[in-house]
């Protein structure tokens, strides 16, 4: 996705005591490894200042342990919010419709290599003393400065050789911090170039400046709505998953910060539109890895977060993924989603905390 002006469109109302709300149970853990696809990207970016060389501190395993109390964002973060009791938004038949009711849902994200390539969006851990290199942005103005903490064998989206959004997401367990970037390449001394990159204090619900894209097109963490094949193992998934439709409307609805469309048609979902399975879907034949994240969308929904491929659905590239059953999910179609009034969750327009 190239850069667009960004029309912000915040949404508040008044919160209800009836509806469903933030998880209490914590926030999701370490990320696992991944690499892979998204559908397409934001444009907006900053000038890091200058780092190192990259140390050999990373890893593309989660094997580098996180301090305690380190989540993926607080347990009272948006992501993390039961939307199950949330009502349907006025607005979710024309919204499901222009994403595509007959179109499956597909589990954008799994093991090994589809086509040559991995599959999945990749997240390189990396620890204390891993050495911050310079990285510059060809959209300064809405991105976060360097330096960033990037090594060498940092993955890259859809491998070294991809064309795509080229995303590299790195998680400093040590700092509680994630690093994201749009478009990444690497220099041959080691610093980086990317369209555009944001960095997320995992312990704070701030969000961007408004306006602000991120390295996706709504200006969100990407870390943030990735399901991980630990957590579908374990049976739990306790966040929201970011997803992809082919047209957005020129506006963006809270938690988003961005816009990434030209068109003003009513009938488009914009940038932040929060959507869940519905509850009246049987999900209990489903093998349990799909089980997992077919719960995760009646529970907690899903973020429209970019534009591209109707319900596509991101995740980890991880070989502890099982693709077969991940299959499963490619049952579902758009009728089987509905559009939930997520802005009744908001406690601030500037904050991504939401109402216990």
């Amino acid at each position: 996705m190239r850069r667009n002006a960004a029309l912000a469109v915040m949404v508040a109302f008044a919160m209800t005591a009836s509806v469903s709300g933030c998880s209490s149970s914590g926030g999701a853990g370490d990320a696992t490894p991944a690499a892979g696809s998204s559908a397409s990207q934001p444009g907006a970016a900053a000038l890091g200042s200058a780092g190192q060389q990259p140390s050999g501190a990373a890893s593309g395993s989660p094997s580098v342990a996180a301090p305690a109390g380190c989540t993926i964002f607080p347990a009272d973060n948006v992501w993390h919010a039961d939307v199950s009791k949330l009502p349907v938004h006025r607005d979710s038949a024309a919204w499901v419709n222009s994403i595509g009711a007959a179109a499956h849902a597909h589990p954008d994200f799994g093991a090994g290599l589809i086509d040559g390539a991995p599959f999945g969006i990749p997240v390189t851990t990396v620890g204390a003393g891993q050495a911050t290199v310079k990285v510059t942005f060809d959209y300064a103005d809405e991105s976060d400065k360097g330096p960033y903490p990037i090594p060498r064998n940092a993955r890259i989206e859809g491998g070294p050789n991809a064309d795509g959004d080229r995303h590299v997401i790195v998680h400093d367990t040590a700092a509680c911090k994630a690093y994201e970037l749009f478009d990444a390449h690497q220099n041959g001394d080691g610093s980086w170039k990317a369209g555009s990159g944001a960095v997320y204090d995992l312990r704070r619900n701030d969000l961007r400046k408004t306006g602000w894209t991120s390295a996706d097109a709504a200006g969100l963490s990407i870390l943030a709505g990735l399901p991980r094949a630990d957590e579908a193992t374990a049976g739990r998934i306790d966040h929201a998953i970011r997803f992809t439709a082919p047209r957005t409307k020129k506006a963006y609805v809270w938690p988003a910060r961005h816009a990434a469309s030209s068109s003003t048609d009513a009938a488009l979902p914009p940038m932040g539109a929060r959507f869940r399975l519905k509850a009246s879907v049987d999900i209990s034949k489903f093998p349990p890895q799909a089980r997992a994240v077919a719960q995760a969308l009646k529970q907690y929904g899903a973020i429209l977060a970019d534009n591209g491929s109707p319900w596509f659905f991101s995740g980890t590239q991880d070989d502890k993924w099982n693709n077969e059953q991940l299959n499963a999910l490619k049952g579902l179609t758009g009728k089987d989603f509905e559009a939930v009034d997520g802005s009744l969750l908001m406690v601030e327009a500037n904050s991504a905390r939401c109402r216990p």
